[in-house]
């Protein structure tokens, strides 16, 4: 073989020529190698040299195994594929003049081998001849600058020196030797690179290893990397990819660019009319952050989840795409592909490779990102709940965190484009949102299912699925719900969920209560969970509470008996009567608003069922058989438990009532106004009545005006037994807790009634005065024995039979001012003084007006008789106001006025305090004496435990007073008291100890 068979010589002589020629040349070559190594090559030997490899094979037709070895000092690198001939030796040693011109290999710019300077400054190239010998190439940086020098040229020399001698590497090459060693066996081509120095042997074959299976999966001529410590292989089959330990899904594409985009390329670039790309996602996860592969390693940062390699123009140093049409073209195109990348991988792996919203890492990524996106929203590709793959901008997803299996299979039909579950994950919402899918919230699904027509069974199941999202119940408000007449409604509030009880279904359906909101049969049967989803939802199990308090009943109860007047099938309000009544009995709490249903009464009409009387019932012998109460149906009250019909305000006895908080007389009770204004204002008004004007809470007993006058004796045996009733009148406490405290509090409303407007004995209960009531015996007389003997006396206290001479009312004050006039009653002092105080006191308080009550024409003096209180006819009585004039004054001018208001007793009375009409002078006499010097003083205020009075006690030996009465006339009458007090507040008295009392008294 010719010892320079690729002809370096002339290349050679050519090189150094044109230096010589013009030295800015070498100037020129030397800078443009040193950008080339300082710029884009950088640290891309293994990369170019593996290129060059996989471009060798390609041409070749086959594919390489790329054997990195270090020997001798030397990086070896080898590889099988087409031979080196004299055209890739003239474009290594050349600079942007690349032998592959014919659309061939990802060579473009013939610049690549330069990186190899970066770590040898001699690298050579040996390969197979195709008569099986042995030919090489060498570059030695060295070498060219002694060549130069040899020139002789000055500019050349000058330049040379300029550089402290160094030349370019790659501009002159020489043949090797003829002892250089063959490739390596099973190789055809191995680069060999003298290291420099500074270079350590290990970190290039780190850098090796670590670039070798971005390497593999982007050069598909490359099939492996042998490295000392072991091989790193690709492995392909169908769309897999195995690139070492980490499998890869492809998608390769190809194509051609249109004529009138090459049209702007650079004349080498031209030539390369056709288009490659592959997308590369890791099998085991979306790809974290990438660079575009074109095919090798760019610069151009990605942030998409999968890995884009792609034939796209490159600025010279293959770092950076080179923006432009054609670039457009072919990323636009890639992108188009993506779907089918997408749709090729597992259903719940597919939203992960959705590029999530974020800024773009390059002009290139938000190319890619927002084609990828356009193409994705528009193509199917999301796996349907139906099996189909969906286009995202028409698909729907279930947003019900942690729905439960089947649900999506039983909206299928509902949502249309439904995805399927796996994908209605928390963690794909993000991606499914990017491509425009809409998402379906719990509110948003209750208002699809509104007026869809489905079977009970198929609503149960959603219940039941339903149930298992405790936390979208609140947003489930409007869920619709089927009911018993066919009618689907929005919401469950309200409805009524019947259950399996047949008995229960035919009431409700003979009573058509219109409005009533039924859930359809069957509905939750036998599933717990949708009953208590439709239950936190609003509705209610159907139990006599549930169905007593719905509103469409009330309002049916509440006009039932104007239906009845206005000619309603009778069948329909009898059957609506049995309703309420069976779920009263089933445990339904019966209230006062049930007695306006309408029940059949013995004479075949309808009333309310509060204004009938059972026909065996305690009330009916002692009500007006003409009054406004009639008896009820005996077929009715034999069909239905007593309680129950009690329970709904039929009469048996008295009916009690109860209000827990009272605001006003608005209870329907007889003359409850007036009990009101007289026993419940006033309290307000009182230091130890209650807070407010209520009475708190409210128990009475009603229709007692309709007892007939003379069934009373009768009623009271009646009233007396039952134990509502005496609740009602305050608990009938006994005799001994009736002191002059306990009337001080408002009277229950039935105690007040039956003590005015009873008959007891013929007249009402408070004209008598219990047996032992010894504190009003003369001015009442005692219950008659035969009423004492059956009525307990708590009972007669209650009802208003006399315990104590109390003043309740005007009409009180006017009967208790009669029986004080009356001259044959015998009462003595005390008692009437007692009367009096009761009188003063209620005008006191309020209950009595003295505007409202006749002054008497006798009144009770304190001797016991009665005097004639008109002036006109006799000189009246006075009311003792001051106690000491008791003293001085005959018993029968005076009114005792006990403890009450003397002043308040006058003005009722209409007569003169006893103070304003007497003049009282002591006569002359006596000594003053300090009170500390009166031993008995000082001895009785401390049994007394009194402080003495301040001053002197004017002590006489015998005190004399004169008293003259300005209405009786006459001379002054002299008295002799034993103490007194003068109009100066001066104590007169003939005995310290009278004096000292007299002093202390109020």
């Amino acid at each position: 073989m010719s010892p320079d068979p690729f002809g370096t010589a002339a290349l050679r002589q050519a090189v150094l020529d044109a230096w010589s020629a013009s030295p800015a040349r070498f100037r020129e070559d030397a800078n443009a190698e040193e950008d080339l190594l300082r710029g884009g090559y950088r640290d891309r030997w293994f990369v170019e040299l593996a290129q060059n490899a996989a471009d060798a094979a390609e041409r070749a037709g086959t594919t390489t195994v790329l054997r990195v070895r270090i020997r001798d000092g030397a990086l070896c690198v080898a590889n099988t594929g087409l031979a080196l001939d004299a055209d890739g030796v003239a474009g290594l040693a050349s600079l942007r003049a690349s032998a592959k011109r014919d659309g061939g290999g990802v060579g473009r710019f013939g610049v690549g081998f330069a990186a190899v300077t970066a770590i040898s400054d001699a690298p050579r190239v040996v390969t197979r001849t195709a008569d099986g010998a042995t030919a090489g190439v060498a570059f030695d940086r060295a070498r060219t600058a002694r060549a130069v020098a040899d020139r002789e040229v000055a500019g050349l020399t000058d330049e040379l020196a300029r550089r402290d001698g160094a030349a370019p590497a790659l501009r002159l090459v020489w043949a090797t030797d003829g002892d250089e060693p063959a490739p390596p066996p099973g190789t055809d081509v191995e680069v060999r690179l003298p290291l420099r120095p500074d270079v350590d042997p290990a970190e290039l074959l780190a850098a090796a290893a670590a670039q070798a299976p971005d390497l593999l999966l982007a050069l598909p001529p490359l099939s492996a990397v042998d490295l000392p410590d072991g091989v790193v292989a690709r492995t392909e089959g169908g769309d897999a990819v195995r690139v070492g330990d980490r499998a890869w899904h492809v998608l390769r594409s190809e194509g051609t660019i249109p004529a009138d985009l090459l049209a702007g390329l650079a004349v080498e670039d031209r030539a390369r009319s056709g288009w490659r790309a592959t997308w590369a996602v890791p099998v085991d996860g979306p790809a974290g952050s990438e660079v575009l592969h074109a095919p090798t390693p760019t610069d151009e940062r990605t942030t998409l989840p999968a890995r884009l390699l792609a034939t796209v123009p490159l600025d010279p140093d293959r770092r950076h795409v080179r923006a432009g049409a054609v670039t457009e073209h072919v990323l636009r195109a890639a992108a188009a592909r993506y779907p089918d990348l997408v749709r090729a991988r597992p259903a719940e792996e597919r939203p992960a490779l959705v590029p999530l919203p974020a800024l773009p890492g390059s002009a290139v990524d938000a190319t890619l990102r927002d084609a990828v996106l356009a193409a994705l929203g528009s193509t199917a590709w999301l796996p349907g709940v139906s099996g189909e793959d969906l286009v995202p901008a028409s698909a729907q997803v279930l947003d019900l965190d942690g729905a439960p299996d089947g649900l999506d299979e039983q909206l299928a039909d509902v949502l249309p484009g439904l995805v399927d579950a796996r994908l209605a994950a928390p963690r794909h919402a993000a991606a499914l949102a990017a491509v425009g899918v809409t998402r379906v919230g719990p509110a948003a699904l209750a208002d699809a299912l509104a007026g869809l027509g489905r079977p009970v069974d198929w609503w149960r199941a959603l219940y039941g699925r339903l149930a298992a999202l405790p936390a979208h119940r609140e947003e489930l408000a409007g869920l619709p719900v089927p009911l018993a007449d066919g009618r689907l409604v929005v919401g469950a509030r309200g409805v009524l969920l019947a259950g399996t009880d047949p008995e229960l279904a035919a009431r409700l359906a003979a009573a058509a209560v219109p409005g009533m909101r039924v859930a359809a049969p069957g509905l939750v049967d036998g599933d717990p969970a949708g009953r208590d989803l439709l239950v936190a939802l609003g509705a209610r199990r159907v139990d006599g509470a549930a169905l007593l308090a719905d509103p469409a009943l009330r309002e049916a109860v509440d006009r039932s008996v104007d239906d009845a007047e206005a000619g309603v099938d009778p069948e329909t309000l009898d059957a609506l009567g049995a309703l309420v009544l069976a779920l009263v009995a089933a445990g339904g709490d019966a209230d006062r608003d049930l007695g306006a249903v309408a029940l059949r009464d013995a004479e075949g009409g309808y009333r309310r069922a509060d204004e009938l009387v059972l026909p065996d019932g305690a009330l009916r012998g002692l009500v007006d058989p003409d009054g406004p109460l009639g008896v009820l149906d005996p077929v009715v009250a034999a069909a239905h438990p007593r309680h129950v019909l009690t329970a709904v305000g039929v009469l048996d006895g008295f009916a009690v009532l109860r209000d827990d908080a009272p605001a006003g007389p608005d209870h329907d009770l007889d003359d409850e106004e007036t009990w009101w204004a007289e026993e419940v204002d006033p309290a307000a008004e009182r230091p130890d009545g209650p807070d407010g004007d209520a009475p708190g809470p409210m128990v009475a007993v009603r229709d007692l005006e309709l007892v007939a006058e003379d069934r009373w004796d009768a009623a009271w045996s009646v009233l007396a037994g039952d134990r509502e009733v005496r609740e009602a009148l305050g608990g009938a406490r006994p005799v001994e807790s009736l002191g002059a405290d306990a009337g001080d509090a408002p009277r229950p409303y039935t105690a007040w009634w039956l003590g005015r407007h009873a008959r007891l004995a013929g007249h009402p209960p408070t004209a008598w005065r219990l047996p032992g009531a010894s504190v009003v015996d003369g001015l009442y007389d005692p219950v008659p024995a035969d009423v004492a003997a059956r009525l307990d006396p708590a009972f007669l206290a209650a009802i208003g039979v006399r315990t104590r001479a109390r003043v309740s009312s005007t009409d009180d004050a006017i009967d208790l001012l009669a029986r004080l006039a009356e001259p044959a009653r015998v009462v003595p002092p005390a008692r009437a003084a007692a009367a009096h105080a009761a009188l003063a006191d209620a005008v006191a308080a309020g209950r009595v007006s003295v505007a409202d009550v006749e002054p008497p024409a006798r009144v009770r003096t304190a001797d016991g008789a009665v005097r004639d209180a008109d002036p006109a006819r006799d000189v009246p009585p006075a009311v003792l106001d001051r106690a000491q004039l008791g003293s001085v004054l005959p018993p029968g001018v005076l009114v005792l006025p006990g403890t009450g208001d003397p002043a308040l007793l006058a003005d009722l009375l209409d007569l003169a305090p006893a103070s304003e009409r007497v003049r009282v002078t002591v006569r002359e006499g006596g000594r003053a004496v300090p009170w500390e010097e009166l031993p008995a003083a000082v001895a009785w205020a401390s049994a007394l435990r009194r402080p003495l009075p301040d001053g002197a006690l004017v002590l006489h030996e015998r005190l004399r007073v004169l008293v003259v009465d300005d209405e009786r006339g006459g001379a002054p009458v002299e008295y002799t008291p034993s103490a007194w007090v003068d109009d100066d507040g001066v104590v007169h008295a003939d005995d310290p100890v009278r004096g000292l009392l007299a002093a202390l008294a109020p």
